[in-house]
């Protein structure tokens, strides 16, 4: 159990002055749910009310609403379920891979993610950015309520606006995290606004993929200094190491993004991680069940707890979707499966199934072909989200619908693998410690060194980020930076809506910016291609 977690991070308050988000238009309009309730006017008086708004936006990547699991909804217009943060996101990052497939036919629009056939009308499209561009009005708000100006008018002492500029440095933090989601699956003409904008309705501009670039590094390198030491916050809070492992991953794929080598300083960023005391968890399996809180691997999890964080997204939705067929969903700790996910042969094949153990594959009454994506026996299952401690102890909810399990954001393993790329990129650094790196994960994996190598090269890091982070919401990127994603160069069941995999359109590495916002929003700008 770990509700001395969800303490500390204050997910049980619920923030009041939330507003349903509808479209693009209105990013900037804030205003309660219920008059009767506590607004932004009055909330940001009380000096204790700050963690409180705070915990909200942390809890925009974890939660839908104001209640849970459903009702009082965030944003109007789509499945209260479907609009949930990670649950897009994850979506857009795996389903149009190699490394998942999903089979709901009755959910308009969602079959289209495997084949790499949406359109600009597409819900999960829409989805996805609609949740970006709330969470990014949320911190918005917050920091515009948050500078020293405004809490010297509200009479707040030296020594709670001290704490309170640490919550507003998280605050840039989880903006900026945003911010490059938007960058990363819409692109650079996106619109921008932040809290130097004036708030209610008007229409904002887009900006460019080297502005928001560099307002996510400059953002990133600006709060540095403000955030609590590496592994010295509180569970599931943002820490130097957050940050560090961000711009790892901006200056990573910056070459796709800006169209410049800053591999350099990712192996600097990822030297900062590997320098601040984590360690990589003995068990692989661990780091995806209920006690994985415990880990001193994640770097950042979003928290999600069976009594507190209830949501038909998040882990829910991970720990639920893989499950069908011979599954048995006692041993997941869950109350039933909902036959959704499974992979491709052509991940399956990425792997030394006999021995390595990160191969979390369910085959008993599965085909390793999928020939029909709506029938869930049509492909290898995973069993890697669970819903159970090391000892098979479900999680609190007694109902066996909402995990204890959090989502492990950031961890230890990618910021290896991250140094390893860039220093074969050509980053500087060490090969020989990227040599090392890599071997400890492959230890890890096999259970002694039988699986080590003596060398390797990019294309072994990109099958090792693979087999090492599947389905934790990596692929599309790692494949788009390789040149994979797309095209006909690699090719996987059912991309390009064939089953043996058919070469998609290079514009299709960009998600398209949803229609009803370039009709709303005459400043905007569709994606090439769309």
């Amino acid at each position: 159990m770990k509700y001395h977690k969800i303490n500390k991070l204050y997910l049980l308050i619920s923030i009041l002055f939330i507003s349903i988000f509808s479209a693009c238009l209105d990013d900037l309009n804030t205003e309660p749910l219920d008059p009767d309730e506590v607004t932004s006017v009055t909330v940001y008086e009380d000096p204790n009310a700050y963690i409180q708004v705070l915990a909200k936006l942390y809890a925009g990547l974890a939660v839908s609403g104001q209640q849970g699991p459903a009702g009082q909804a965030d944003i109007s217009g789509i499945d209260e379920g479907f609009s949930q943060y990670l649950r897009q996101y994850w979506k857009a990052q795996e389903v149009p891979t190699d490394e998942a497939v999903i089979g709901w036919s009755d959910d308009e629009g969602l079959l289209d993610y495997n084949y790499q056939g949406w359109t600009a009308s597409n819900q999960f499209v829409a989805g996805l950015y609609n949740r970006i561009y709330y969470q990014i009005t949320l911190c918005n708000e917050f920091i515009r309520e948050t500078t020293p100006e405004k809490l010297d008018e509200r009479g707040i002492d030296a020594e709670k606006q001290t704490e309170i500029a640490r919550f507003r440095a998280e605050a840039r933090f989880l903006r900026a995290l945003s911010y490059w989601h938007a960058l990363d699956v819409y692109g650079g003409k996106v619109p921008f606004v932040t809290e130097e904008d004036a708030t209610g309705s008007f229409l904002p501009d887009p900006t460019t993929n080297e502005a928001l670039f560099t307002y996510i590094e400059s953002e990133l390198l600006e709060i540095e200094e403000q955030l609590v030491e590496a592994r010295l916050h509180e569970y599931a809070r943002a820490d130097k190491a957050t940050a560090w492992t961000l711009l790892a991953k901006l200056y990573l794929n910056a070459t796709v993004y800006v169209n410049q080598d800053r591999n350099s300083d990712c192996v600097t960023y990822c030297q900062k991680i590997l320098d601040a005391g984590y360690s990589l968890e003995n068990n692989y399996e661990h780091l995806f069940l209920t006690e994985n809180h415990l880990s001193n691997e994640i770097i950042f999890p979003v928290a999600f707890d069976g009594s507190y964080t209830k949501t038909w997204g998040g882990m829910t939705f991970l720990v639920h979707a893989p499950v069908g067929g011979t599954m048995d969903p006692d041993s997941f700790g869950i109350n039933g499966g909902w036959d959704g996910i499974r992979t491709t042969k052509q991940f399956v094949e990425k792997f030394d199934a006999e021995t390595d153990g990160r191969a979390l594959f369910h085959t008993d009454g599965q085909t390793l072909e999928i020939e029909e994506v709506t029938t869930f026996t049509n492909g290898y299952a995973i069993a890697k989200y669970k819903n159970v401690s090391p000892d098979g102890t479900p999680g609190v909810d007694p109902e066996g619908n909402h995990p204890d399990t959090d989502y492990p954001m950031f961890r230890l393993a990618d910021v290896y693998l991250m140094y390893a790329e860039a220093v074969k990129r050509g980053g500087g650094g060490s090969e020989g410690d990227a040599l090392m790196y890599i071997n400890d994960l492959r230890e890890r994996a096999y259970g002694d060194d039988s699986g080590n190598v003596a060398s390797y090269d990019l294309d072994f890091v990109l099958d090792e980020r693979a087999r090492e982070l599947y389905w934790e919401a990596h692929r599309r990127t790692d494949l788009i930076r390789y040149g994979r994603f797309t095209g006909g160069d690699y090719l996987w069941a059912w991309k390009g809506n064939t089953q043996e995999g058919a070469a998609t359109a290079k514009y299709l590495d960009l998600f398209p910016i949803p229609s009803s916002d370039i009709i709303a929003n005459p400043n905007l700008i569709q994606n090439t291609g769309y």
